[in-house]
């Protein structure tokens, strides 16, 4: 696939998973923000639930590890479903929505629970009762894929100016910003938040098959299953050459537990004749 693009103005397609999550995320926005009106205590305990606190996490609430990602403030959820949907209809396109969902919900677990563990540290002020929420995790994740796999693509970061960057360096600018927030204070279970779906977005890039996890986990429960079968086909057939053989009759099976059929010469291989 081509590695860079000429600057465009047009949008990238509005479908598929990135619009499923673009359109959760704003779902989840309004009805916290209309509910809040109406009902601000109910939705301040239900929030509370949600948001990821590390002390509570290891109290049982994993949950916690996915659904703090679908509640943001005004900013970032205008800036990061943007991002969202720019970098993430790419990858869709690419790689293909089971691909692209994984990529997304693995940044967004794993970047949660590696920070989450790196909390009970107690470095750089860091404590497991910081409390974070937000979808930057993920997007953080396929960043990095986009400034890995489409690293000379040009991006412009101060839209509506003119001003073009590759890929690769604008996601570097982001990293080395959420760095130095960790270094220097500020929101740092917020950034190492990121950091760590950046770490797992790479990872996932770099380890899982080209049409998703769920998919290579699926042909390796079907290969143990057939292998099963095949396994016990063969049994079967030793058990019948045996039984035919007390009969005073030879019966042939070939190494797959395959009948061969004594009449002539036939390739073992052929379907047409197997049983």
């Amino acid at each position: 696939m081509p590695r860079s693009e000429p600057i465009s103005m047009t949008f990238p397609p509005f479908s598929g998973v990135v619009r499923r999550l673009v359109l959760a995320n704003v779902a989840v926005y309004f009805v916290t923000l209309v509910l809040g009106l109406i009902v601000p205590m109910t939705v301040a305990l239900a929030m509370g639930y949600m948001m990821l606190v590390p002390s509570e996490v290891v109290h049982g609430e994993i949950w916690r590890l996915a659904t703090y990602s679908f509640f943001n403030g005004i900013l970032d959820l205008i800036f990061g479903m943007v991002t969202l949907w720019f970098c993430g209809s790419i990858l869709e396109e690419s790689y293909g929505s089971r691909w692209f969902a994984e990529l997304y919900f693995t940044a967004t677990v794993g970047g949660a629970a590696l920070a989450s563990a790196l909390t009970f540290t107690h470095r750089l002020g860091l404590s497991p009762a910081s409390v974070t929420v937000g979808a930057w995790p993920a997007i953080f994740g396929v960043l990095i894929v986009i400034a890995v796999r489409f690293g000379d693509m040009q991006f412009m970061p101060l839209f509506p100016f003119r001003f073009t960057i590759r890929a690769r360096y604008c996601v570097a600018i982001y990293i080395l910003l959420d760095l130095a927030i960790l270094l220097r204070g500020g929101q740092v279970f917020a950034a190492l938040a990121n950091l760590s779906g950046v770490l797992c977005g790479y990872l996932y890039m770099s380890f899982a098959p080209r049409r998703g996890m769920g998919f290579g986990f699926s042909e390796q429960f079907y290969g143990v299953r057939n292998a099963y079968y095949r396994a016990k086909r063969r049994r079967a057939a030793k058990k019948f050459e045996v039984y035919m053989g007390k009969q005073g009759r030879t019966v042939n099976f070939d190494k797959e537990g395959r009948y061969i059929d004594p009449d002539g010469e036939k390739d073992p291989k052929d379907k047409r004749w197997m049983n």
